[in-house]
């Protein structure tokens, strides 16, 4: 499978504009080359097709991601609160009836403060009117953008929120909650050991002032009762510290000893994100920073190319062994489909070093009388490949080479996806999938060999993904 550019679905519009060199500013210089000392500790070459322009691309999506610092939430509320007299001055009733308003399912993105990761939240934000006024409801998506696009953690963004727009449209009370979901990146070994790994952490936050202040006011029946409407179901006893300050996977103490090892091997690279974070607007030494230089490299290393590449050798190394029968290979038709689907894999966009990740689908034909591939070892090609820096198109096309070097053709690989990129920038395609394709030997040939693999997929496939 080829590709016009080697990796065409990471979009080259950056937010609407085409990339003008004319135009960077210092900060976005200092994040370049900060990007490419981290490129160089991966052993990387940057000046390479497919990384020449990741630090201006990195650069960039950080500095939109992190717009919300040079935003004020009185430049988007001022002008856009409403007359409304049938509202009760000071009691928030319209009629006898309570007021409540809800904007609910605002599908947002914020950085990880401990890791500098993307995690994916869906806010729902309400406030109870008072003083004979009502507030545009884009306003209220746009106060929580705007806290949003911040270094963050979960509970603070919701009290954020929550008191950015008390004190700025007056209400009677305002309630948030937050639906948060942070990517838990394993490291190589610890995949190829634990096949179960759960991809994903995800907590819920919330925040009231007002008439939500008490966790036990009735101002929450209202406010949750709407929310099920939507299938959004929420204890009522949460409170303003229900989620741990270490609700990172970066953060725990196992994670720790392998960072302080990592920090000790790799300094420039943790000065150099040090210095992205300062460039940011950021105090690299504010408490809630401070290990997130070595956080983000541990993680970062994962990719190291150098280091993959000699565990792949010693991989592939004698494996063609284990599909030898007693006899001569089988012809064509008497050898029979095997699949093995919904492989996890986690991998790094070569293109803004952001992760992708998703299910791999593998289908390939054997000769019968021979034991099929087990997925343990589809599982660690997968992952070797996975664990570098990549595109979609490319992984899928070297999983489907490799097993069909083992197999000696007849395979086809499909891989789904959801890219951190479509999300984290100025596109923000939340739900989007990319789906990717590669075939050799029979199934480049056999239209009724690649429809039956297709139809075995399972049609849940992209819930799996999540």
């Amino acid at each position: 499978m080829g590709s016009l550019d080697e990796g065409h679905l990471c979009v080259e519009i950056e937010n609407g504009m085409k990339l003008d060199v004319s135009e960077k500013e210092p900060e976005t210089i200092a994040i370049e080359d900060a990007v490419k000392v981290l490129l160089q500790g991966l052993g990387e070459d940057f000046n390479r097709d497919g990384l020449k322009k990741t630090p201006l691309r990195v650069a960039k999506a950080l500095r939109e991601g992190t717009r919300g610092y040079k935003q004020k939430v009185k430049d988007i509320v001022q002008g856009a609160l409403f007359p409304e007299v049938g509202l009760h001055d000071g009691v928030g009733h319209a009629g006898g009836v309570g007021g409540l308003v809800i904007v609910r399912d605002l599908d947002l993105f914020s950085y990880c403060e401990s890791c500098l990761l993307p995690f994916q939240l869906k806010c729902h934000v309400g406030y109870v009117p008072s003083g004979q006024r009502v507030v545009g409801l884009s306003k209220l998506s746009r106060v929580a953008d705007v806290f949003a696009k911040r270094l963050q953690d979960p509970q603070r963004l919701a009290n954020e929120i929550c008191s950015a727009l008390h004190h700025g449209i007056r209400p009677a009370g305002v309630a948030v909650i937050l639906e948060c979901l942070h990517i838990h990146f394993p490291n190589v070994e610890s995949v190829l050991l634990d096949s179960k790994h759960q991809g994903w952490v995800k907590v819920l936050v919330s925040s009231g002032s007002g008439v939500f202040g008490n966790e036990n006011a009735d101002a929450w029946s209202d406010f949750l009762g709407l929310l099920k409407f939507r299938g959004v179901t929420v204890d009522r006893t949460l409170t303003r510290d229900s989620v741990n300050h270490s609700w990172c996977p970066s953060s725990s103490s196992s994670m720790s000893k392998i960072s302080s090892e990592l920090v000790a091997a790799n300094p420039e690279m943790v000065a150099a994100v040090a210095s992205i974070l300062r460039s940011l607007g950021e105090d690299p030494l504010r408490k809630e920073l401070v290990e997130t230089p070595s956080h983000f490299v541990r993680w970062l290393m994962n990719f190291e190319n150098t280091k993959l590449e000699m565990k792949l050798n010693g991989f592939a190394c004698g494996i063609s062994d284990l599909l030898k029968p007693n006899g001569e290979i089988s012809s064509r038709n008497n050898k029979q489909m095997h699949s093995e689907l919904n492989l996890s894999f986690w991998s790094q966009c070569e293109h803004h070093l952001l992760p992708f990740y998703g299910v791999v689908h593998i289908g390939y034909f054997c000769p019968k009388g021979i034991n099929h591939l087990g997925k343990s070892l589809l599982r660690s090609i997968v992952h070797f490949y996975g664990f570098k820096l990549q595109v979609q198109e490319r992984l899928t096309r070297q999983i489907a080479e490799t097993v069909s070097s083992i197999l000696g053709g007849d395979v086809m690989v499909v891989v789904e996806a959801n890219h951190t990129c479509m999300i984290s920038r100025g596109i923000e395609k939340f739900g989007s999938n990319t789906a990717t394709i590669a075939v050799l030997g029979r199934f480049s040939t056999d239209p009724a060999a690649r429809a039956m693999f297709l139809q075995s997929i399972p049609d849940d496939t992209t819930s799996q993904i999540l």
